[in-house]
This record gives C-alpha cells, structure tokens and sequence, in this order.
C-alpha cells in the first residue's frame, strides 16, 4: 500500500480542466496545481490565464505559474513540498530529470492517444487526420523521453465520422479525467503493473503548423476532409485560389467522380450549392464556406458571384510557404 496523501497538478488548458475537477472533489484534491503563465493571446493581444490556472483558483487551490519548471527557482520550493505523486495533463513545458525525480510516487502523465501511436503535442489531431477509427487515453509513468514512458492504464473510443478535434477533444478529457482517478487507486493499492511500450508501433504527432492547414489537392477529397476536422480551429485549411489566400471554413465529400486525367485543383462547377473541385485519385471535394483574407465568411455560391472561375480550369492550388 502505498498512500497518495499530496498531490501536485500540472496543467494548462481546457482539456486540463475536467481531471482538475476530479481530483479537487477526490480523496486526492491537489495541494498545488502548476499551471504556464498568462500569455497574449487573440486579436488585442491581452494577456490570458490558462483554463486550469483560473479553475484552480475557484477551487481554492494554491497556483504557481513558472515560466519554466527547469529553473532552481521553482525546483527548490516544489521539492520542499515532498509531494506524493505529481499529475501532467498537456502542461506545455517538458520535465527535466530533476523535477520528473521529486515526487516520491514519480509524475503520472495523461496523454490523448492509444500510446505508443501519436506520441507528441498534437494526437488528437494526427489520429483524426490518419483516418483512425478508433483512439483514447492513456496514463503512463513520466519519463526523459517524448511519451515514451511505461503505460498505466488506456481506455478506448470510437472516433465519430463526423467528428471534429474540439468534439473529439472534449470527450477524451472527461474519459481522461475518470482515468487518471482509476490509476491513482491502482496506484496506491499496488495493484498496478506498468508495461513497456512497443517501439516499433510508436508514431508521431508533433505540434502543429500554420502549412499543416495548406491544402494539397493530389491527396484524394477524403483525406482533405479529414483534415479539415482534424486542424479545426486551427490552423484550419487553406488553399491558394488564384494566387490569393482562401480559407476554407467547411468542406464536404462530394460522390461525383472527377473525371480521367482532370488535374488535381480544377474547378468543376457547383454541385449541391457548394464549389466542386478535382482532387486526388478522381475524387472531388465540395467547399461550402470560404473566407478571403480580411473579408467575411460567405457561402460557395456567393464566393462566385464575386470571383467567377474558370470552369475546367486549374483554380486551386497549395498555398507558397511563408
């Protein structure tokens, strides 16, 4: 038996916030949670407080906001707490040795992936946009390496067909908030055997990118589609259209086949109210809303009011990279 009596919370944003909730009305509600400073953020540039930081103070719980958790100046204070075990959910800064050695019971981390697939910043992301029907979360030991850490406990979820990175995310944080609790008492009553991860099913998810969202029409509509859920809100999808900049707000699979040796990025017309376009593998993709820069988000049919295309013409392609 080993007892879990002080508890530190790390974490930063929303999908954070529902095992902060979990805990603080547990038998194992955090002395401290540790949450990334209020940084600018938005149009104005205001300076924001992170979703845990804010909902721990509404708890009651103590908050430390260190710009990084490498310095002796938080180490010191945090290792003079003698916490139990230490909680990491998408915190935002990497743990070095020091910190990961602290808590007597190590630092237990949930991640939004079946690891070892989509290790890194972004798996909820990376799993909607591989095409994977199924994902969840898991609890692991904390280790050096990127997620690579033995594995506690994993809990599974469909991934909807429709489903979007916000919907998806929402879901795996309240599955993930039941979890981390779940381990916590296997944990404390040594019933739990960690396992090593498989190497060689490990993939990679790294943080996103403005060009993620650059859309390259050789892949086939599917794939485009996927993405256009995956990398919503950001970096969204975006295709060059005419030389400029068009966000591409909503997209639909379209069934018409685009027809034999039509290029990838020719407008074909309008089908269903949306704007037809070839993509890869002769399949066709429908945008629905899209977006010039500065201007207003419109509907397909008024885009073309403004801006005719060129029927059986090549009006869209990858975007340069800045």
């Amino acid at each position: 038996m080993q007892a879990v009596r002080r508890v530190a919370f790390f974490g930063s944003p929303d999908f954070a916030v529902p095992t902060l909730d979990a805990l603080a009305a547990s038998p194992y509600r955090p002395a401290l949670v540790v949450s990334q400073p209020a940084r600018p953020a938005g149009r104005g540039r205001r300076r924001e407080e992170p979703a845990v930081a804010l909902r721990a103070r509404e708890h009651g719980i103590e908050v430390w906001q260190p710009q990084k958790v490498r310095d002796p100046a938080f180490l010191s204070p945090f290792a003079e707490r003698a916490f139990d075990l230490a909680v990491v959910v998408a915190f935002g800064q990497i743990f070095p040795p020091a910190l990961l050695a602290l808590p007597r019971l190590g630092c237990m981390n949930l991640h939004a992936s079946l690891l070892p697939r989509h290790r890194g910043a972004a798996p909820i992301q990376a799993a909607i946009a591989a095409g994977d029907r199924e994902t969840g979360v898991t609890t692991m030991r904390m280790e050096a390496g990127l997620d690579t850490g033995p594995l506690l406990l994993e809990r599974t979820t469909p991934i909807g067909d429709d489903e979007d990175a916000p919907a998806l995310s929402a879901r795996l944080a309240v599955i993930g908030a039941a979890l981390v609790l779940e381990t916590i008492v296997l944990l404390e009553s040594g019933s739990i055997e960690p396992r090593q991860q498989d190497e060689a099913l490990a993939t990679l998810a790294p943080r996103l990118d403005k060009s993620d969202g650059f859309v390259d029409w050789s892949l086939d509509a599917a794939a485009i589609w996927r993405r256009s859920r995956a990398y919503r809100p950001w970096p969204g999808l975006t295709s060059s259209c005419r030389g400029e900049a068009l966000k591409l707000h909503q997209v639909r699979l379209l069934a018409r086949p685009s027809a034999a040796g039509v290029a990838p990025g020719t407008f074909l017309g309008v089908e269903d109210g949306a704007i037809a376009v070839a993509a890869g593998g002769g399949t066709t993709l429908g945008l629905v809303r899209v977006q010039r820069p500065g201007r207003r988000t419109v509907e397909a049919i008024e885009f073309l009011r403004r801006e005719p295309l060129a029927l059986g013409q090549v009006e869209f392609t990858r975007p340069a990279e800045a």
